[in-house]
């Protein structure tokens, strides 16, 4: 009996919410960034590094914070079938921290935000439905089959591990 092997694309990519005590920083994106509202800190995993070296390189570009003690919340993840490809996110949050802010952040204006009020700003659908996950106790999994072609979620679901 034979199988086929299929090549799977892997995007990893990070996102790393720094809290100082009821507050969190984020990005305000401008639509010629793509995402346009608001965001937490994050990008590409560069290979070789790993998770956690991506996260914290990625808050340090973007910030100018160097973060410390990350936290692992959990993990987004997009799968598209038809393309073989799937996307991760893996989420941290940080409450440790040192350095100044960026004066001019390449990804958009820095904010530091009361968690209780960052809801009612505007943000990604995704990113909105993600946020309050950082701060409840344990890890989550957030997984959707998704159809690029069609513009279609086919499967979803939110998981607490």
């Amino acid at each position: 009996m034979t199988t086929a092997t299929k090549t799977i694309e892997v995007a990893l990519y990070t996102m790393c919410i720094v809290r100082d005590g009821d507050r969190v920083l984020l990005i305000n994106r401008p639509s010629k960034r793509g995402f346009p509202g608001y965001i937490g800190p994050g990008g590409k995993v560069d290979f070789p590094e790993s998770l956690s070296e991506g996260a914290a390189r990625e808050v340090y570009e973007e910030t100018g914070l160097i973060v410390k003690d990350l936290i692992y919340k959990g993990l987004d993840e997009f799968v598209d079938p038809d393309k073989n490809f799937r996307y991760m996110v893996f989420n941290y949050v940080a409450t440790s921290f040192e350095g100044e802010l960026l004066e001019h952040p390449p990804e958009g204006e820095l904010l530091w935000v009361p968690i209780q009020e960052a809801l009612d700003l505007p943000m990604q659908p995704w990113f909105k439905r993600r946020f309050p996950l950082f701060f409840e106790e344990g890890t989550f999994e957030i997984f959707e089959e998704w159809d690029q072609e069609h513009q279609v979620t086919h499967k979803e679901y939110v998981r607490k591990l």
